[in-house]
């Protein structure tokens, strides 16, 4: 049925459920996995230039970084699993045009999302990755309600 699945993360903790989720539902369909972390832009406003060049070339190394390590941790997780995985990292300021865009161009025919659950004004306010692709994709979309410890 499905074989070549998408599956975005934000390296939220609240997601770590949903991901073992959709691990699992690759494994059982004898899909792939497509890891996708898309990381944001930067976006700083200085009056000394060489203060805000440094902090740029920071700020793009250290999410970088942080991607390369979410992402190997996630491709090593499906492996334990026998799911095989290949990880991409994009840098946008709209994660779900990227991950729309990304299940299109590599040809994926399901992109598996985590939910935090955010509801009222919170979930209007904040505005949620999840919903948009829900909205904007023509891939199916299979969502994972992640869960988090309330303690």
């Amino acid at each position: 049925m499905y074989k070549h699945l998408l599956l975005p993360t934000d390296g939220s903790p609240a997601t770590a459920s949903a991901i073992q989720s959709a691990l699992q539902f690759a494994r059982e369909a004898g899909a792939r996995i497509t890891a996708l972390h898309v990381m944001p832009e930067y976006h700083m406003f200085s009056i000394e230039p060489v203060q805000l060049d440094e902090t740029r070339e920071a700020f793009m190394r250290d999410t970088s970084e942080q991607a390369s390590k979410l992402l190997e941790a996630l491709a090593q997780k499906a492996q334990a699993m026998g799911v095989p995985c290949e990880t991409i990292s994009l840098r946008s300021d709209q994660p779900y045009r990227n991950i729309v865009e990304t299940a299109v161009t590599r040809g994926c025919d399901l992109i598996t999302m985590a939910t935090h659950g955010n509801s009222g004004l919170k979930g209007i306010l904040l505005g949620s990755q999840t919903h948009k692709v829900l909205l904007k994709s023509r891939v199916p979309v299979l969502v994972f309600h992640a869960e988090t410890d309330t303690n």
